[in-house]
């Protein structure tokens, strides 16, 4: 199968799965996660609100610095490019590939692209699902700058990401808590493929992976994802002086 065969492969199935858990919509956030199960995902808020990477004005236009970092997986989920001291990485979520696989990246998918789409392969050179994480070592280091890791948040989150396989998009939304190692926010909508999107804080930097669409038909409740500093924790790779900001 061709590489853009591939691509194309990936995007069909987000139509038919996607992976995700139910939480209550009072409280939105700290409570115990069920285990997750395959369902549909919905949007969190009343209405969808995405918005192409390329036609964004709003309140986060500093990270239009960050987007181009951000790339689709697969056809089916999303990663951003981190800095790291051993070398550039993608993040992106542990349920997204399996230890060692091959994946297939492209960077600057996205509607008015700024730049030709970069297609490349990589190794997943670490894999776990508690924290749900996973790190992918590029053959081919695209000429963009990677994004920092935070353990900051902000008030207002955003999440760059390739929903359903789509262009690049982003959404933004409140933050909500931040416990049991996870992050949690609302009316920050993400659908299936936005698994492993990098949490944003304002200044653009990492905050977390998105890993669970947990709102529920209404658009009540919350999403969550990872911080990146359990990641961190957890990463033979990644360096606790690998967390710019704290």
């Amino acid at each position: 199968m061709t590489l853009w065969g591939r691509i194309l492969a990936g995007t069909v199935l987000l139509g038919v799965a996607a992976c995700g858990s139910a939480v209550p919509a009072e409280p939105p956030a700290c409570g115990k996660p069920k285990t997750p199960e395959v369902r549909g995902l919905w949007q969190c808020g009343p209405t969808l609100d995405f918005t192409p990477i390329n036609s964004y004005e709003g309140e986060f236009a500093g990270v239009q610095g960050t987007e181009d970092a951000v790339v689709m997986i697969d056809g089916r989920c999303t990663g951003t490019l981190i800095e790291a001291s051993a070398g550039p990485v993608v993040v992106t979520a542990g349920h997204c590939v399996g230890l060692g696989d091959r994946a297939l990246l492209v960077f600057n998918f996205e509607d008015a692209p700024d730049g030709d789409p970069l297609v490349t392969e990589g190794t997943v050179i670490e894999q776990a699902l508690e924290p749900d994480y996973a790190l992918i070592e590029l053959d081919v280091l695209p000429a963009v700058t990677p994004v920092l890791l935070t353990t900051r948040a902000s008030e207002r989150l955003a999440i760059i990401q390739h929903p359903r396989g789509r262009p690049k998009v982003i959404a933004e939304g409140r933050f909500l808590n931040s416990c049991n190692q996870l992050v949690y926010y609302s009316d920050l909508d993400t659908l299936v493929g936005s698994s492993g999107a990098g949490v944003l804080n304002r200044e653009g930097h990492l905050l977390g992976i998105h890993t669970d669409g947990d709102c529920d038909e209404t658009g009540r409740g919350a999403n969550r994802g990872w911080t990146a500093e359990v990641i961190v924790e957890a990463s033979p790779y990644l360096r606790s002086e690998d967390i710019a900001e704290r």
